[in-house]
């Protein structure tokens, strides 16, 4: 390119606005690091550890996973090694970001007994800290959105996570590569990301350079980029970056119909299939707990010894344990093809009912991460194809 690197306002008039797009190489990239830490945010991000990729706090550009791809499919998940530097050579892991927005384990209260009362004490640890997100997918971006929906959209806002939300800085990134096992195209969340986000980063990989689109997508993002040193983004940038997220859609391993597809599993709630396939889950609740989108949490009181201190907590809990679902006299899904069926039809037919969306943003992790290898996608195809049989030969019987 003819434009040379400067650490000016790149928009008109000195200013960045929505939408405008930049170029930097891995100097602008690290510059981000620095200007994110500056301004008070604890950076999170990829990083590799314990044979995959996860998300924890990251220092510089150099914690982010170089070199490395991943390799999923059914029940498998392998890390291995790409032939060239990609920083986001990858698909997604097994954290997803609500771990850090809907946290695992969350003290609501503590209380202390002590001979001048009893005294309750708010179980928040402080100030909420401010949280820069480095590297979310377009899938990830829904799925946050779909948890802004459950926790702030109704009559009764979460308050921790509403802080933890406002907290935030998104830096996404448009995927360039897909696994056997995504299929956000078909939820179309993906793999370009179009809103939800404070900037956006496409990796650009061609002819030797080594770059990063930026599109701003946020007033705060404008305020950030404005820091950084870049260049204007040319055609041939958006077009290779064009090109990356087409071939990362050409590249996903599977599809989900969703034309007609809540009125198919409240259609189906008897079909034998639950059973079939309770055959092979574990009801481990791998699926859930790695989903972008579950929510469901269970709150405990847990007390000392001696009763002179006790606190109550929230943590995340899973449609697929028993006692879930238990009510005064026992769980009401006591088989563990009921509990698969209540996943999947809360996933794709309810969820769109309570929150107008589906539950589902097509990350694939719960395919990834079951130890039997059981594929939501196929699941839903073998429950259509038996649904489409006997409407068919209703309808023969009826001629």
């Amino acid at each position: 390119m003819a434009a040379t690197l400067h650490s000016e306002v790149v928009g008109v008039a000195g200013a960045m606005t929505a939408g405008e797009r930049m170029v930097v190489d891995q100097r602008g990239l690290s510059a981000l690091f620095g200007v994110l830490r500056e301004r008070g945010f604890r950076v999170l991000g990829p990083t590799v550890r314990d044979g995959a990729i996860v998300y924890d706090e990251i220092r510089s550009v150099a914690d982010l996973p170089a070199g490395w791809t991943d390799q999923q499919e059914g029940g498998r998940y392998r890390l291995t090694r790409r032939d060239d530097q990609a920083l986001f050579g990858y698909a997604v892991g097994p954290h997803s970001w609500k771990r850090f927005l809907h946290v695992p384990l969350l003290t609501l209260w503590r209380a202390r007994r002590d001979p001048q009362g009893v005294h309750i004490e708010d179980g928040g640890d402080g100030a909420t800290p401010r949280q820069a997100f480095i590297g979310v997918r377009p899938c990830e971006l829904a799925a946050i959105a779909v948890q802004d929906r459950v926790f702030l959209g109704g009559p009764h806002v979460d308050p921790g996570y509403k802080a933890r939300r406002e907290a935030s800085f998104v830096v996404a990134v448009n995927c360039g590569q897909a696994a056997s096992t995504c299929f956000c195209a078909s939820m179309k969340t993906g793999p370009q990301a179009c809103s939800g986000f404070d900037l956006a980063l496409t990796e650009l990989l061609t002819d030797g350079r080594h770059a990063f689109l930026v599109e701003v997508g946020s007033p705060q993002g404008a305020e950030v980029a404005t820091a950084l040193p870049s260049e204007r983004a040319a055609a041939e940038d958006l077009a290779a970056a064009a090109a990356a997220t087409r071939r990362a859609e050409e590249g996903m391993g599977r599809t989900l119909e969703t034309e007609g597809l809540k009125e198919l599993l409240y259609r189906n709630c008897e079909s034998p299939r639950w059973e079939e396939v309770a055959g092979r889950c574990l009801a481990c609740t791998n699926c859930t707990m790695v989903c972008p989108t579950c929510f469901c949490a269970t709150v405990e009181d847990v007390t000392d010894l001696t009763g002179s201190e006790a606190e109550r907590v929230r943590r995340w809990d899973s449609c697929f344990s028993l006692e879930f679902s238990y009510v005064h006299g026992g769980s009401v899904r006591t088989s563990v093809g009921a509990r698969y069926r209540q996943w999947i039809t809360h996933k794709l037919a309810a969820w769109q009912d309570q929150f107008g969306t589906s539950g589902c943003v097509g990350c694939g992790r719960c395919i990834t991460w079951c130890p039997a290898g059981i594929d939501i996608t196929a699941e839903v195809r073998a429950v259509r194809d038996a649904d489409e049989r006997r409407r068919e030969t209703r309808d023969d019987r009826e001629l």
